[in-house]
């Protein structure tokens, strides 16, 4: 079971000055008579990252469970293929040489990440091209990850209708556990 303490309902036990903590998700194993539940090993985890400032907060979640679990880490991001541009009286080639530029510079990217925010864990990065949500999941099925530690953007409203979550779209079709990890600060 996941738990989420509110920040400002807990206090410190002994009558000592109430101290407002960070809201910590954990996961509680509790025993059903004689048979205890005992957790899926998990030894591979895909870290979907976007490479924008809140990934690092999605590395140190996979970091966190790499170090107390003996996992190694896949760190993955998708460019766009942007195929579904060609046919719009850009030439293919156009298209092509962009997204090789995007994948050139996301690999270039990807390296300093993982060399940065993976450090004391087996890691390494790959850079996907298409859709991002699709390509996570099958790259997660391929690799046989045991889990998928991935981050939102925290939208609401009129942005989630029209730019989707690729997270909601992953938690809903995989095969393995999701950690999804919300940016301290909310998409604006």
């Amino acid at each position: 079971f996941i738990k989420d303490y509110d920040k400002q309902s807990r206090t410190r036990p002994h009558g000592e000055n109430s101290e407002r903590m960070q809201a910590t998700p954990f996961i509680t194993l509790s025993s059903h008579g004689e048979q205890e539940l005992a957790m899926k090993e998990i030894k591979k985890i895909l870290c979907a990252v976007d490479l924008s400032a809140h990934s690092k907060e999605v590395a140190d979640y996979a970091v966190l469970l790499a170090k107390g679990l003996k996992a190694s880490v896949l760190v993955v991001y998708t460019a766009p293929s942007l195929s579904q541009y060609v046919g719009f009286h850009v030439p293919p080639n156009t298209i092509e040489n962009f997204v090789g530029e995007i994948v050139t510079g996301a690999e270039k990217s990807m390296e300093s990440f993982v060399a940065e925010n993976f450090v004391g864990v087996e890691a390494k990065g790959q850079v996907l091209i298409g859709y991002a949500a699709e390509e996570i999941l099958n790259r997660a099925r391929e690799e046989k990850a045991d889990l998928i530690v991935m981050g939102t953007h925290g939208r609401k409203g009129i942005d989630r209708i029209l730019f989707g979550s690729v997270a909601e779209k992953i938690v809903k079709n995989a095969d393995m556990p999701v950690l999804t990890v919300r940016p301290s600060e909310p998409a604006e």
